[in-house]
């Protein structure tokens, strides 16, 4: 690994953990900072977990191509990382398409995705030749085939809901049946039906949604190569939360059928959209306990303000983040968000006390987790959130920083484990972290 000069300046700098180092020195560092400025809000970002997951990826599922979902996380650096690393990538609107573009990553290593896409950004796709589109309704086909008549579309077909919290989602996909109206309504319109996609929710780890989501995907490239249309992309969706045992299961279930199914053989592209997978572990968000209130319990669970002697209180912190901020997945999914732990050192011997964790605003909506156990906090402690990287928002009213770290050997992986680095990675620049004095203006020289 070689550092040198650049001409043009970084735009973000990674930190680099040499020796003993690790991503708890730069919570550290990043904490004493804060409390000594304006205690904001903040993200530390590993960006070797991205990368191992994409080795393990490789290891464990070499025969489908992962496409990065940006909407899972939409951070440049994140991006830029994995388009080095060689993934595609899945789009949902027009900053994310120019986002990726802006990182050098050909067309045709981009999926747009969404079921309803506006006519502008069909155009938007069209002017720079991302060809492959996601659609399964015939309105959409119409839009399609007026906006971009050279289009590749993925028919997204629907998957049977599994557990409780799927079935209060709006349903999206088409059934068998509707596929092949599609498929005739395409043929009509002139426009070429490429593939399709499924997606069994991470939720839904049984082996027979995976059948029932490969053999209707065979089912509907018989149709379309019965009318005319060479077949040639299955996209098995986005349902990996992550964790290698999952990973494992999928894998397990999935290869055995897409081998009878899909055969690589055929010269078929099978590709799938990792978007959680991919960043919910690497990052970790620090919040700072800006106000604190106790109540008490009676016997009906109702609380009160007057807290007797023999009364255990419960606690109410007001955090300096909140749903309308990082936390903005909790308006959308109950049990979205991790148990936090206390930045402090806690004894054994010390007592945990039922508390709820609430964001700044005077909002009832505003309520972060409802009950957790926690050690008795002070104003200005800090909790860690774990696993907050698909909660990562990139929106202008609130962006907490970021802080970017990797591990020397997680580096060293990028270049030496035979990874393609398509990209080369101009934007970025490591700092030496903790163990010698910063280099302000260094950056990394990727192998050619």
């Amino acid at each position: 690994m070689t550092m040198k000069g650049s001409v043009n300046e970084p735009r973000f700098s990674v930190e680099l953990l040499e020796g003993s180092a690790a991503l708890r020195d730069v919570i550290d560092k990043h904490i004493r900072d804060q409390t000594l400025a304006l205690k904001s809000a903040f993200f530390v970002a590993d960006l070797g977990v991205i990368v191992r997951q994409h080795v393990r990826w490789r290891t464990k599922m070499d025969q489908i191509r992962p496409f990065y979902t940006v909407r899972s996380n939409s951070s440049p650096v994140v991006i830029e990382i994995l388009a080095a690393l060689g993934t595609g990538f899945v789009c949902s609107n027009k900053h994310e398409l120019d986002l990726v573009k802006g990182f050098g990553v050909p067309s045709q290593d981009i999926v747009l995705g969404g079921s309803c896409k506006q006519l502008s950004l069909i155009k938007h796709a069209a002017k720079h030749n991302v060809s492959v589109l996601v659609c399964d309704n015939e309105a959409e086909l119409r839009k399609i085939a007026r906006c971009h008549p050279k289009a590749k579309v993925l028919l997204l077909l629907t998957s049977e809901s599994c557990c409780e919290r799927e079935e209060t989602l709006m349903p999206f996909g088409s059934t068998l049946k509707d596929c092949r109206h599609l498929l005739e309504r395409a043929r009509e319109l002139g426009l070429h039906v490429t593939g399709v996609k499924f997606s069994v929710p991470s939720c839904c780890q049984d082996a027979q949604a995976f059948s029932r989501a490969v053999c209707d995907a065979r089912c509907v490239f018989d149709m379309g190569e019965e009318l005319g249309f060479e077949m040639s992309i299955l996209d098995v969706g986005s349902g990996f939360d992550g964790s290698e045992a999952q990973l494992d299961e999928v894998e397990q279930m999935l290869k055995p059928m897409l081998d009878v199914s899909f055969p690589l053989s055929t010269g078929l592209s099978i590709i799938a959209e990792p978007g959680v997978y991919y960043v919910s572990s690497a990052f970790t968000l620090a919040v700072n306990i800006i106000a604190k209130k106790s109540v008490a319990r009676d016997f009906s669970g109702q609380a009160h303000n007057a807290l007797s002697a023999n009364d255990e209180p419960e606690f109410l912190y007001y955090m300096n983040d909140g749903v309308y901020g990082s936390f903005g997945s909790k308006l959308l999914c109950e049990d979205s968000i991790s148990m936090p732990s206390a930045h402090k050192e806690v004894s054994a011997e010390e007592p945990l006390f039922s508390s709820s964790l609430w964001g700044p605003s005077a909002d009832d909506l505003d309520h972060v987790l409802e009950q957790c156990l926690l050690p008795e906090l002070r104003v200005g402690d800090w909790l860690l959130f774990k696993n907050t990287g698909a909660t990562f928002t990139n929106g202008e009213e609130h962006k907490p920083p970021v802080f970017y770290s990797i591990t020397e050997s997680d580096w060293l992986q990028v270049h030496n484990c035979g990874l393609t680095l398509d990209v080369r990675m101009k934007n970025l620049s490591l700092v030496l972290c903790c163990s010698q004095p910063k280099l302000s203006q260094a950056s990394v020289s990727t192998p050619a």
